[in-house]
């Protein structure tokens, strides 16, 4: 039997919609430049319960928290290093509120990003220090009612191992996605395939894995596929891509993605095996519901190649059409296990 919403809805459901944007949405509420978006949890919880009501009415079946940015390094640049129990907890509250309200079963994550410090060797912050960040923001996460634990926008192995130890004291499961770069790798020069050894062999509770934010749509979807070539048929994939690619327009950053951009990711992503699609940067309530719209009409196609993504949805870098030329042309339903920590849905 599940242990969790979150494995409860995995069993009953073929796929699930997360939601989309948090920061990129918080300015057009009134977000400035330079200001913590998790402040919102305490000083603007009706802002934040509003962007997160948005989501559900567009169909969001997880809603991830606003505490991205809420580990000690990171509220630190903000004076705000003593406050991470107060704010995780109150991001946890305010997404649990609306989800419990919302009259259907709906998975709260609680959303832990990178501290934004280089960990040793390289680095100067010990993955003690790191991992003791991470146990005390996801503590707060699952004490303000965090279904499960969602790592994004990872990009260094140091760092995803120092969160997956932290979240496991919390023992909740754990969502963990990573973000690549233009070289088709993460910052730290992984690549898509290895990235899944990697994933099960730091993360103890890992539930799910895939990739988040990036460069766009297209380029995230050639990763998942590259991805894909190292994953088991009971591996749950997770894509949760860009609103195509951000371009400064007028003094500001805006997304190139349309509702229909989207909505064909979101089939294509279902098509390379994911069953958590949502959207990151630039994702609105309004491509998140076409999102929605299309999935609950779509039947699965074969697995597209490269070239079907890019007519699809635009051209890639040639770092993600390196790292699909290595992927293995097999239904994932049909590959064997390779062994490793993860759930069956």
């Amino acid at each position: 039997m599940p242990n969790s919403r979150f494995e409860h809805l995995l069993l009953e459901r073929e796929w699930l919609l997360a939601d989309g944007a948090t920061g990129t949405n918080y300015f057009f509420m009134g977000l400035q430049s330079g200001d913590a978006p998790e402040l919102w949890n305490v000083d603007y919880p009706d802002r934040v319960s509003l962007l997160h009501q948005q989501f559900l009415n567009a169909g969001a079946d997880i809603l991830l928290t606003n505490s991205f940015g809420g580990s000690a390094y990171r509220l630190k640049l903000h004076q705000a290093e003593n406050r991470v129990t107060e704010l995780n907890t109150a991001a946890a509250r305010v997404a649990r509120n609306c989800a419990d309200a919302s009259g259907r079963e709906v998975v709260v994550a609680g959303s832990m990003g990178p501290t934004g410090e280089i960990l040793e060797p390289v680095g100067t912050v010990s993955a003690e220090a790191a991992q003791s960040a991470f146990a005390e923001q996801a503590q707060a996460l699952a004490d303000g009612g965090a279904d499960v634990i969602w790592l994004e926008t990872m990009s260094s192995k140091e760092e995803l191992q120092a969160a997956g130890a932290g979240a496991a004291a919390c023992r909740l499961p754990v969502v963990a996605t990573m973000t690549f770069d233009t070289n088709g790798s993460t910052m730290m020069g992984v690549p898509p395939p290895r990235l899944v050894d990697i994933y099960r062999e730091t993360v103890p509770q890992l539930a799910a894995y895939g990739a988040n934010c990036g460069v766009g749509a297209a380029d995230l979807v050639g990763t998942l596929l590259a991805m894909r070539s190292h994953a088991a048929g009971s591996d749950i994939l997770v894509a949760k891509a860009n609103c195509g690619i951000p371009q400064f327009v007028d003094g500001e950053i805006k997304y190139s993605g349309t509702p229909k951009l989207m909505a064909e990711y979101a089939r294509l992503a279902r098509d390379c095996g994911a069953r958590i699609i949502g959207g990151c940067c630039g994702t609105t309530p309004l491509h998140l519901a076409a999102m929605h719209r299309a999935l609950l009409d779509h039947n699965l196609r074969s697995v597209p190649d490269i070239e079907v993504v890019v007519s699809a949805l635009g051209q890639v870098t040639a770092g993600t059409r390196t790292a699909c030329s290595h992927s293995l042309d097999v239904p994932i339903e049909k590959r064997r296990s390779r062994g490793g920590r993860r759930r069956r849905a």
